[in-house]
């Protein structure tokens, strides 16, 4: 069986910002959650057996005490932020599993859910639903992989070491070597990814590169400026590390079985029609293409 983990929150910023607003009988803005429910329904109707969702129920998480410059909810438009737990429900009607995630991030619950399922001899294949990077730490052989919904390409461990230079133990080292603006570390100055690629694909963690850049014998331009910088800001280095590395031991479920879909709960008939009376706005695109593409995969 393969087991498809889904980032809930890259889905609902999608379909956000690539819907036609659409408004329900209350006036709450609920287009990217229909957006999403047709998608990961879409992928059930495609053969998805075992299928989970992961959604930051808060921005916000246990790093932001960690580096004051972590991202946050701030700037995320309302009608967004006010989906989350819209999309939460409605998930959870038509019966697909939902983490959402308050102290740990849905990266985490991503990261947790393939470490369980990974070692489960059943499990043919688990493919990891979002297109961030932070998720090519995950990344395992052809195993875990990677795959990007919207452009259909995975990757797989071969496809992270020819994007990014490094192998995926080595992801959160790179990241906190360049750094990563979407989530509000910058890393350390001077070390792009060029830099960092080609120091850590042969040392493969911060701790085992040589504080003499002498010692280096890579392809690394500056690199006595580069190895001062590291020198200087080790531990500053050391914490973009912790923020870059996933939690993979929360305790999301027991076994694989947990996640398999089998069908939508009595509650969903009502809350699926309610999103498909919801109003499109004239001038944003057409109602009735967004319907039918929500009845399309929507089960009655």
């Amino acid at each position: 069986m393969d087991i498809h983990l889904v980032d809930g929150t890259y889905e609902l910023f999608r379909h956000y910002y690539a819907l036609p607003s659409a408004r329900d009988e209350n006036g709450r803005e609920v287009a990217a959650v229909r957006g999403v429910l047709s998608s990961v329904l879409g992928m059930i109707r495609g053969g998805a057996t075992h299928v989970a969702v992961a959604t930051d129920h808060v921005i916000e998480s246990f790093r932001n005490a960690l580096w004051s410059g972590y991202k946050t909810s701030d700037g995320v438009e309302p009608d967004l932020l006010a989906q989350f737990p819209i999309l939460e429900s409605v998930l959870s009607a038509a019966g697909i599993v939902v983490w959402p995630m308050v102290e740990f991030e849905a990266d985490d619950a991503l990261a947790a859910a393939a470490t369980v399922a990974d070692h489960d001899p059943r499990v043919e294949r688990v493919i990891i639903c979002t297109p961030d990077k932070d998720l090519a730490q995950c990344v395992r052989g052809t195993r875990i992989v990677q795959l990007n919904r919207r452009t259909r390409s995975i990757l797989d461990e071969q496809g992270v070491v020819k994007k990014f230079g490094v192998s995926p133990e080595s992801m959160p080292d790179y990241l906190a070597l360049v750094g990563d603006s979407a989530d509000g570390y910058p890393g350390l100055r001077g070390w792009g990814a060029k830099s960092s690629a080609a120091v850590l694909a042969k040392y493969r963690h911060l701790e085992s590169i040589p504080a003499d850049w002498r010692e280096w014998h890579v392809n690394a331009a500056s690199a006595s400026a580069l190895a001062d910088t590291l020198s200087r800001e080790r531990d500053r280095a050391l914490l973009f590390r912790t923020l870059a590395t996933l939690r993979s031991d929360l305790p999301l479920f027991d076994n694989v079985d947990q996640l398999r879909w089998n069908g939508p709960t009595p509650d969903f008939g009502e809350i699926g029609a309610r999103l498909d009376a919801a109003r499109t706005d004239a001038h944003r695109g057409s109602v009735r293409d967004n319907r039918e593409i929500l009845k399309s995969v929507v089960p009655r």
